[in-house]
């Protein structure tokens, strides 16, 4: 029961991210392959704390809207007035959110800024990541032992944990360097 409350708190956690988060499949692959949870429990719970995660980042991407300048704000009720009320708008939204290749944070805090229907969006998320997880999950089982394996050999080691923190210290230095102020690498504009 543990390792399952475990797994709703981490996928819905990573759900919770606006980006550079890792895929939620990865997560259940992971935990199917660590922690031996019943497939049916795995997908559905996984579905479910996604859903309930994107739908806390949609609902945090709306409160922030207030914060833009007015400019901004305009151009989003502009927009937001186009797409809320068409169903046609709305059904190719929902089919978007079941299928889309695009990372799911992207698109709920779009649609939380847009004040698009929330629970339509939550809905096509969860029966798409359902299928998809599914897929994951079922693929898992089928090639559990060379998947366990290859797997073993990196997450947890030291040097992969020690991969990840320096390739966090790259990503929070990148935007203090200056980038455009040395002499060298500028980029010479010819006419």
């Amino acid at each position: 029961m543990v390792r399952y409350l475990a797994l709703v708190g981490v996928v819905f956690g990573v759900n919770l991210l606006p980006a550079f988060g890792p895929p939620t499949w990865s997560v259940l692959v992971y935990a199917r392959l660590r922690w031996h949870l019943d497939p049916v429990a795995l997908v559905g719970l996984g579905a479910l704390a996604a859903t309930a995660g994107r739908f806390v980042l949609a609902t945090g991407a709306r409160r922030v809207r207030g914060v833009f300048p007015a400019s901004s704000r305009a151009n989003l009720a502009a927009l937001e007035a186009r797409l809320v009320g068409r169903r046609s708008v709305v059904a190719t939204l929902v089919t978007l959110f079941v299928i889309s290749p695009l990372p799911s944070a992207q698109l709920f805090g779009a649609a939380g800024m847009l004040d698009l229907p929330l629970g339509l969006l939550c809905l096509g998320f969860l029966a798409g990541r359902l299928v998809t997880y599914t897929l994951y999950v079922s693929t898992t089982i089928v090639i559990e032992s060379q998947v366990r394996s290859a797997l073993a050999n990196v997450w947890g080691e030291p040097w992969w944990i020690a991969l990840q923190v320096v390739l966090l210290v790259v990503l929070a230095v990148l935007p203090a360097i200056p980038w455009g102020q040395s002499g060298r690498g500028r980029v010479r504009r010819t006419r």
